[in-house]
């Protein structure tokens, strides 16, 4: 079998792994672990604190320091909603495109790189060639935050890591931050004919989402200069807002789902410190006049690092080489390249498939996007 047939069809056994962020990981951490043990790859797991989900580490080639980190998230979004033309956790081929859920998000790296284990486990490897692949990247990159802090228990540092998020197989070296959070209100339930009489949870929510939206455009004045993002500003999101019960009863409790992507660290600050300030000096005090026990709280859902560009960046240099690419882009989407960054590695974002496809019904990747990331990987191996 050949090296696209058998990408091909290790995507197809990926994809039948049903790894919603909200669900476990294990069975398809358990069928990685035995493909990587056929070439005699050393694997360490790392489970999260309830055992359901786990990282994987392997590496194959030489007991030394630095070396190559080939990196993916195993988890997808969720597939409620129309648009589906089909089982999303049924792969089906079909013009040219490979259709269900992670098949670009990001389960056609891995495949790739798994299929090239063979290349992999016969060649030469000078430094060693390690595989991490993490949980729950979609909700905060949880996974990666783990393995990231066990990497540095553990003193292994590679050198370089190459994560291969869609990018249509250009080179990436930067992206944005991203802050993701919850801020739950705590009010009183009462009758909605008296509410003056009681703490309308979701009425503070809504003027909370209102003072986000005057953030959002005080991010707009404080764009950096040379920014090269698209947008080239921090940007704000407020994406759910829950509460209450009926329309003719006061919300005992609200909460706002939002996030940040800064362009620069001082922009989340400013973004915190002006929450902070609002919710702790004029909302919380309206809402203790009335009731002592009201309550906002702020849970941090994931505060990941942006992908710093760098002068010198030797995986940029290396993937370059190895697609013949010569430009480097930028990207506002986040990955976990900013937490394999704070390692001290260098780290670029390469990887089959088009972002647009990402978290859509029907999502696909082409076959040729597939054979492209394959020659890249089978390069690696040439010249490793």
């Amino acid at each position: 079998m050949d090296r696209l047939a058998r990408a091909i069809e290790i995507l197809d056994e990926l994809i039948a792994f049903p790894t919603v962020s909200s669900e476990s990981n294990l069975e398809m951490i358990v069928h990685l672990v035995s493909l990587l043990s056929e070439v005699g790859a050393q694997i360490e797991l790392f489970h999260d604190s309830t055992g359901r989900k786990a990282n994987l580490f392997a590496t194959l080639g030489p007991d030394a320091p630095g070396g190559i980190v080939l990196s993916g998230h195993t988890d997808v979004v969720p597939v409620e909603g129309p648009g589906w033309s089909g089982d999303p956790f049924r792969m089906r081929q079909a013009n040219g495109r490979l259709y269900g859920r992670g098949t670009c998000d990001m389960k056609g790296f891995i495949a790739a790189t798994l299929a090239c284990l063979p290349d992999f486990a016969v060649a030469d490897l000078r430094r060693p060639l390690h595989f991490a692949f993490t949980y729950d990247e979609e909700v905060g990159c949880l996974g990666a935050q783990q393995l990231v802090e066990e990497l540095r228990a553990r003193d292994i540092a590679p050198s370089m890591t190459i994560i291969g998020e869609p990018t249509e197989m250009r080179i990436i070296d930067g992206h944005k931050g991203c802050n993701e959070y919850t801020t739950r209100f705590t009010g009183t339930q009462g009758h909605g004919s008296a509410p003056e009489k009681g703490v309308n949870a979701a009425e503070y929510a809504a003027r909370f989402v209102s003072r986000l939206l005057a953030l959002r455009e005080e991010l707009l004045e404080r764009v950096p200069d040379g920014s090269k993002f698209a947008p080239p500003w921090s940007t704000l999101n407020v994406g759910q807002i829950h509460g209450g019960t009926a329309r003719n009863v006061l919300a005992g409790a609200a909460e706002v789902e939002w996030e940040t992507r800064p362009v620069v660290a001082a922009d989340a600050e400013h973004v915190r410190a002006a929450v902070r300030t609002f919710c702790d000096d004029i909302l919380l005090p309206e809402m203790r006049m009335i009731a002592p026990d009201a309550a906002i709280e702020t849970e941090i859902i994931g505060e990941i690092a942006g992908l710093i560009p760098m002068e010198e960046n030797a995986a940029r240099d290396l993937v370059a080489r190895l697609t013949g690419e010569d430009a480097a882009d930028l990207v506002a989407f986040g990955t976990e390249a900013g937490l394999f960054q704070s390692l001290g590695m260098s780290v670029v974002i390469c990887g089959p498939g088009s972002i647009a496809q990402a978290h859509q019904p029907d999502e696909f990747l082409e076959i040729a996007q597939l054979e492209r990331c394959l020659d890249m990987l089978a390069g690696l191996a040439n010249m490793s």
